[in-house]
């Protein structure tokens, strides 16, 4: 198997995995985003050097917390100030859990845990509230289209720049991006989010455009963000658990920053 049939075979699977968690049962959804939060976990910590189980416990602790709040056990549903009560209580998790630990350079593990907290188990608990942001019921649109505006994005933007792309977009961290090929991606997103609004109705067109304007613009910074942590460790990919891809984190970069942007959005204008 060639690598472009390689690439084309797992991308369409890691596409439909996607497309039946979001899509169909909100405990499937938990389930494998929460599989893909510890994977990420796993790869970063890989990537930095770091090893500790109290990333794993501290993510699977604050994700089923979300669970149990939004769906199963009680009949309050998540309004603004719980979401902000507990992202603001789970902040000092980092700091329990350095001062728990038996390692001398526990300074130095809190630096790491907090890496880990804010750049990959915050965007993923908020991955898991999305759903129920508009009414408290689960709804699989918002973050399903998401995911499509960050692969319409990164499809175009690749596309166009490698047609088109001349003036390097940030050659120091990732030499092949262009601001051509930026460019292509962002208006494609919007074209994108104005179309989608037609089939997924929970938000209007003018809110779909905007999410679309941010999936864009920060899913290309987490994209260069990611970038930046492989070459620091001077690698290519985050992992090979995915085939022809690399890693989760090299498959979910984009998403991973743009959702706490695009769920600041949701809180304050729908």
């Amino acid at each position: 198997m060639n690598n472009f049939t390689k690439r084309l075979l797992f991308g369409g699977i890691y596409v439909a995995i996607i497309y039946i968690a979001t899509w169909f049962n909100p405990l499937i959804y938990t389930t494998v985003f929460s599989i893909f939060m510890l994977l990420s976990i796993y790869e970063f910590q890989k990537m930095e050097k770091i090893k500790s189980i109290f990333p794993y416990l501290t993510a699977i602790s604050i994700v089923a917390l979300i669970y149990l709040l939004n769906y199963h056990f009680f009949d309050t549903k998540f309004n603004k100030n719980s979401i902000i009560a507990l992202f603001l209580l789970s902040l000092f998790i980092p700091f329990i859990c350095a001062l728990l630990s038996e390692k001398t350079n526990s300074i130095s593990q809190l630096k790491s845990q907090f890496l880990i907290f804010v750049y990959l188990i915050i965007p993923f608990s908020l991955m898991q509230i999305i759903p129920y942001i508009n009414n408290g019921e689960y709804n699989n649109e918002i973050m399903l289209g998401i995911f499509i505006l960050i692969w319409i994005n990164d499809t175009f933007a690749y596309l166009v720049g490698r047609k088109f792309g001349k003036n390097k977009l940030f050659k120091r961290i990732s030499p092949k991006k262009t601001i051509e090929g930026f460019i292509g991606g962002f208006i494609s997103s919007l074209i994108g989010g104005y179309l989608l609004s037609g089939y997924f109705t929970t938000l209007p067109p003018i809110h779909w455009l905007a999410i679309a304007f941010v999936a864009s613009a920060f899913g290309t910074i987490g994209d260069l963000v990611e970038s930046m942590f492989k070459r620091k460790a001077e690698i290519k990919d985050s992992s090979n658990f995915i085939p022809g891809h690399g890693g989760f984190l090299d498959r979910l970069d984009s998403v991973i920053f743009a959702t706490p942007f695009i769920f600041i959005y949701l809180i304050l204008f729908t």
